[in-house]
């Protein structure tokens, strides 16, 4: 005779998040019952920090911070952060930071504007300069830089890539995760792998950067949370976040931090590189034929 094994399905339920995660508890490994402990005590704590960070704080690995996620039902961590943001933030916490329900929008629209440039003026203290000038070096001496980014990050990891190219350097964005993932398996030593997330947790950018290291490329990393499984993979990393992940999901804020670094890093690679006068003076010459 054979026994199956059941698991109990919580996901019927109507109470929210929190009384999800009550419930399910007791069916959970020792491990996942310190996280959801945690969790419950703290909910607000889990919207500012990484699931590395959050390993840490409860003394688990990463991996039983996903495994306490997966139990719930959820796909992942970043599902957990949705749902409580959804659940323990007020409407007004919600808003971007100082921006108020009542405000007009000519309030609403200089106050997202001004938050914009403190986190900026923010990052502008606090962001490695001597990180992002070796990350620099290494994209000059590069065979050629493969960008690896999805989602918001992409379009920043394309126009980085684009403007390092008029700079005289060989570098690449490619759409596709997974020719993004094979590209950086075919990387070599000579090569330069860089990563540009927000969350430095997306399943598809850390694939690729592990691939990048079995290949023994040099690899770096763009991101807001000083430590998460991307920097534990990426050789040099450069941290720029701002106040406002600690009350929004994926906000936009943190990607004009990370849009003027990657500028900052053009400006660098420029200063380093002696072929840049020339690239420029010839990418001037094809825009020309762009333009009425």
């Amino acid at each position: 005779m054979t026994t199956q094994t059941i698991t109990p399905d919580f996901t019927g339920l109507d109470g929210g998040i929190m009384e999800l995660i009550r419930a399910a508890s007791q069916t959970m490994t020792n491990a996942e019952q310190r996280v959801s402990k945690w969790v419950l005590n703290q909910p607000g704590g889990v919207l500012r920090l990484s699931v590395t960070e959050i390993g840490q704080a409860v003394g688990v690995s990463p991996a039983t911070v996903v495994r306490f996620c997966q139990s719930l039902g959820l796909r992942g961590f970043q599902e957990l952060k949705l749902r409580l943001a959804g659940e323990v933030l007020s409407q007004d916490q919600r808003l971007p930071e100082s921006v108020d329900a009542s405000d007009s929008y000519q309030d609403i629209t200089a106050k997202v504007l001004r938050g914009g440039a403190e986190a900026l003026i923010e990052a502008s203290r606090s962001v490695d300069g001597e990180v992002l000038e070796q990350i620099a070096a290494r994209v000059v001496k590069a065979r050629r830089t493969l960008l690896v980014a999805v989602g918001t990050s992409a379009p920043l990891a394309q126009d980085a890539a684009y403007r390092l190219t008029t700079a005289g350097v060989s570098a690449l964005h490619l759409p596709d995760p997974h020719v993004q993932h094979v590209t950086a398996a075919l990387l070599g030593p000579t090569d330069l792998c860089l990563a540009i997330s927000h969350t430095g947790s997306t399943v598809e950018t850390l694939a690729a950067m592990r691939a990048a290291r079995q290949a023994n490329a040099q690899t770096a990393a763009v991101t807001s949370f000083a430590r998460s499984p991307l920097t534990e993979l990426a050789e040099f990393v450069v941290v720029g976040g701002s106040r406002e992940t600690a009350h929004r999901i994926e906000a936009l804020s943190s990607r004009l931090v990370h849009l003027s670094i990657l500028d900052a890093l053009f400006a660098l690679v420029v200063a380093e590189n002696p072929n840049t006068a020339r690239a420029i003076s010839r990418t001037a010459e094809v825009i020309v034929e762009h333009r009425v």
